[in-house]
Order: structure tokens, then sequence, then C-alpha cells
């Protein structure tokens, strides 16, 4: 095991302010180091966390000597790439929030600096922390499913939130949302990979306001035959009480798994506001001492494998092929017609050009 840690954290909005809470919390961490350019949520989160430094320029966190790992939190999505980059040349250990990048051979790239650094680099895929995915992961790998046949998960998060999202970043619900359910299927499955996916938009409300489709679906073929349905929405009108809702089914050839991840267990209902289920954030929220949701043992589990080199759950290559099936959606989505993987050269910058629409 190293000695103490210092850490960075670039960004300190939601996700960000949850990792750096969680750092400081941390006995493994010694030292934190913040950068944020709003000065206001730059100077409550260090109040809140005593960090050790706290800039409004990311640029000194990557050249302080100190700090063995940052972790990058900032939007607009565009950025991740760029700091990543200039992370792990200055050796640090990097976990990112997704997306990794915008183009494979940003990926590919970032990847290619931490392997040959021999660094700790992976991606914010907080959903394989949670239980009810955990538990699922552990039916497949003990083999109580048998073998899985095929994996549906539907997820769905408010008009609202959907609204932040798409206000920063033009990616699609498929490169946003259905990216942390793509991530899960993979692993569960691993090392089978995909082979062709099929991917249709839903258009309703959110063309006017942001051009952006409601909903996108996805059926992804297995190199096996498995099959992995993935819908995923950005339009619960503004009434429904929670920010996100999942469900997931597995199935496998002796058994199988229902898991309802809705997050309707808890109901509060006040004069003011209604009807609300409380904790249903998919990064979780701090109740007192208490975290309810992945996002913090997901920050843990990455100062640990720093702290003691273990591995890191989420491999960026398996990130990597993520972000391939989900430029292969969008431009299934735009020709209306299935799409093989690997991407051709040819698929791969059509995907581009969808994307940047």
């Amino acid at each position: 095991m190293t000695g103490p840690l210092d850490v960075g954290v670039i960004g300190t909005g939601w996700c960000g302010g949850i990792r750096a809470l969680a750092s400081a919390r941390s006995a493994l961490v010694d030292g934190l180091h913040l950068a944020e350019i709003d000065p206001a949520r730059l100077a409550e989160v260090a109040e809140a966390t005593g960090a050790r430094t706290a800039t409004a320029d990311w640029e000194r966190l990557v050249a302080d000597d100190r700090i063995s790992a940052i972790m990058i939190s900032a939007t607009p999505e565009t950025l991740h790439h760029p700091m990543a980059r200039a992370a792990l040349a200055a050796g640090k250990h990097v976990l990112l929030e997704k997306p990794m990048a915008l183009t494979l051979e940003e990926a590919d790239e970032l990847i290619g600096l931490a392997e040959a650094g021999g660094l700790k680099f992976t991606i914010g895929y907080s959903q394989r922390f949670n239980a009810k995915q955990a538990l699922i992961r552990r039916a497949i790998d003990d083999g109580t499913l048998g073998t899985v046949t095929s994996i549906l998960i539907s997820r769905h998060i408010t008009r609202s939130l959907g609204a932040k999202i798409s206000s920063r970043t033009r990616l699609s619900p498929a490169a946003m949302e259905a990216t942390h359910d793509l991530d899960f299927a993979f692993w569960c499955l691993g090392p089978r990979r995909p082979v062709r996916v099929y991917s249709q938009n839903a258009w309703g409300v959110r063309r006017a306001t942001h051009g952006s489709p409601d909903t996108q679906y996805l059926l992804v073929t297995m190199d096996d035959g498995a099959v992995v349905t993935v819908g995923a929405g950005m339009s619960l009108p503004p009434g429904y009480p929670n920010q996100s809702t999942t469900w997931m089914e597995v199935l496998g050839t002796d058994g199988a798994v229902l898991a309802d991840a809705s997050h309707r267990d808890i109901v509060l209902n006040t004069v003011s506001d209604g009807v609300r289920f409380p904790l249903s954030t998919m990064p979780g929220e701090y109740v007192g001492a208490t975290y309810a949701g992945p996002m913090e043992r997901e920050t843990t589990h990455f100062l640990e494998a720093v702290a003691h080199d273990r591995p890191v759950m989420v491999d960026p290559r398996l990130a990597r092929t993520t972000m391939e099936v989900y430029l292969a959606a969008d431009l299934s989505a735009e020709r209306g017609e299935a799409v093989g993987l690997p991407l051709s050269a040819e698929a791969y910058e059509a995907a581009l050009k969808v994307g940047r629409a």
C-alpha cells in the first residue's frame, strides 16, 4: 500500500461534489485538491471538505506533484478527453465520468497513455455499484441463471433532468443514459462481445426544445446470439415524483432475475410538493452520515485501487466497446437499419456525423 493519497477533483458540481466529500471522508486521503470555475460552488465544497487547495484552474491540479490521483467530473463532456489526457500524461491515476471521449481515437489515446504509464484509468459507470446490479452479476457468475440468453433494461429520467443534460451537450439518450445499462450488460456477459446493433428513436416533446428524441431503444446481438435490449428515456412528465426509474430482466437457461429499481419503496407526501420518491437519483445522495446510492462506493473503490494497487472494476477497454455500440446505435436510428460491429471506417465516420448533427 502507498501512503495517504493527495487527490484532485476537477469539477465539483453534482457528481464532483459527491466524489469530493467521499474523498474527504476517506482515511486513504491525506490532502484533497479542488478545481471549479464557479467561485460560489468552489467555496462551498472547499469549506464542506476542508480541501487543502481550491482553484479555478484545473491545470494547477495536473501540475501538482503531490497529487497522485484525479477524478474528472467536469462538464460539458467535450472537456473529458483533454483533461484526462493531460492528467494521464502527467502520471496521475484517473477516474473519468462517462462518456470517456467523443471519438474512438480519443478513447484509444487515453487507454494507450494509461497502459504505457502503468496507471489506473477507469470510467464512472456507477450503476455497477448498486446492490441490485451486483446481485444480478453474482447470479450470473455463480451459475444460478445458467447461460444468460437475454437482458432487458428500461431506464427513464425526468424531463427536468433530461433538459439539464441536453442543455450542455447534444449527445443522444444512448450515449448519456443507455450507456450505463450497456456497460452493465456487457460486463455481465463478458467475454461475449456485441456484433450487431439496431436502434430506433421515439420523438416527442424534446424535439422542439432540444432537437433530441424522448426515448431511444437499442437491440444488441452478442456473438453467441444472446440479446441485450435497452430503452433509455429522458422525458418523464414534470409531475413524475422521482429522478430515475429502472426495470431489469435477466433470463438464463436455468433461471431469471427481475429487479425493480423504480425507487417507489419510500413515499414522501407533503402539502406543498405532493408525492415524492426520495433517494431516487442515479448517483445517490448523503442522508446524514449514511450514503444512499452507488457513487460514494465507486469513489472509494477507485481510491482503494490506487492505494492498494488493485484492479479497477470498470476496464476502459470495455468502456470503449460500450462507446462503439452507442455510436453504432445512433447511426442505426438515423439509417433505420442494423449496423454491424466493429464499426467499419465508413460506418464510424457516418456515426460521428450523426452525433454532431
